[in-house]
């Protein structure tokens, strides 16, 4: 949707500009280019074009807002564990990758998105796991707190690691396959 509405803004506004052009070059018959484009020629009071102004600026500042929210920043953290025998750094999604593969393998889910933040002493896991309609909700959330947790935190040293589960729900298999 959001794509879409942009291109067709896009386009609009460069059918728009073009027709605007093409009227300055004299181009478009109908139309006198030197025709004034609202009647009168006296200029607005002054406090009027200051709010005109003031409102353009905010726009311009709420579009570059926009815009910046569209770059993806995707920050990487990076975990550090330092003891006699050498230091040990690992990125947070390497740790998480083979376990949210693992939950992508259980039935009924379609994809899994593992995050760890918080520092290596008190990690947090928030997973976002997309099912089908009719997956087990409760048995799959079973499994992730009876098998994959207790490896994960296994295999990263923490026995505190909490988690947080957001499950979506996408159509059913069967759905799917019939369309």
């Amino acid at each position: 949707m959001n794509r879409f509405a942009l291109g067709l803004l896009g386009l609009v506004l460069l059918i728009a500009g073009g027709a605007a052009i093409a009227v300055h070059l004299g181009r478009v018959p109908q139309v006198d280019r030197d025709a004034a484009v609202l009647p009168g020629t006296a200029l607005p009071p002054t406090w009027v074009l200051w709010v005109v102004a003031a409102a353009a600026v905010v726009v311009a500042l709420v579009c570059l807002r926009w815009l910046a929210a569209q770059i993806p920043r995707r920050k990487v953290a990076t975990w550090r564990w330092a003891d006699e025998a050498g230091a040990t750094r690992i990125t947070t999604a390497t740790a998480t990758e083979p376990f949210a593969e693992e939950i992508t393998a259980y039935p009924g889910v379609r994809k899994v998105e593992a995050a760890l933040t918080g520092p290596h002493t008190a990690p947090r896991l928030a997973l976002v796991v997309r099912a089908h309609g009719d997956a087990d909700l409760r048995g799959i959330r079973r499994r992730i707190d009876d098998e994959g947790l207790p490896r994960l935190r296994e295999a990263l040293g923490t026995p505190d690691l909490r988690a947080v589960v957001e499950f979506r729900m996408s159509a059913s298999k069967a759905d799917a396959r019939v369309r």
